[in-house]
């Protein structure tokens, strides 16, 4: 029986899994919010960085869809390890950001902040 710290930990990573995938197709749909991602100085009308966030878009409708999957016919230990693996992605695109020069905000608050979430879920999920 699923402890309330499960529960909560399972849809946390709901909300993970179809925000990234709400994250994705925003990117498809209006790159110029690339900006908001915390790398200064990015062209949004520059057709080359248009290809290269459709496929960071793929990237991340993919994993969103890979996690649903496993929400819909694993257990929770898979979900966790699923998790604790999406949040080497979230840091790495921290540490990106930060090596770019992006602002604390977004390194430490959208990637790191995201990157917490799911290893603290996962942790969870993982331990459950």
């Amino acid at each position: 029986m699923p402890t309330a710290v499960t529960t909560a930990a399972t849809v946390i990573t709901w909300a993970i899994a179809v925000g990234i995938i709400l994250v994705g197709l925003r990117n498809l749909w209006a790159p110029q919010v690339a900006a908001e991602f915390g790398i200064p100085g990015t062209r949004t009308e520059d057709p080359a960085f248009r290809a290269w966030f459709s496929v960071l878009a793929g990237r991340d409708i993919g994993y969103g869809l890979f996690l649903l999957i496993a929400l819909l016919g694993a257990g929770t230990h898979l979900h966790g390890w699923m998790m604790l693996a999406g949040s080497l992605v979230t840091l790495g695109d921290a540490i990106i950001t930060k090596l770019s020069g992006g602002p604390a905000k977004a390194y430490y608050g959208i990637h790191g902040g995201t990157t917490a979430v799911m290893a603290a879920a996962g942790t969870v999920l993982l331990l459950s």
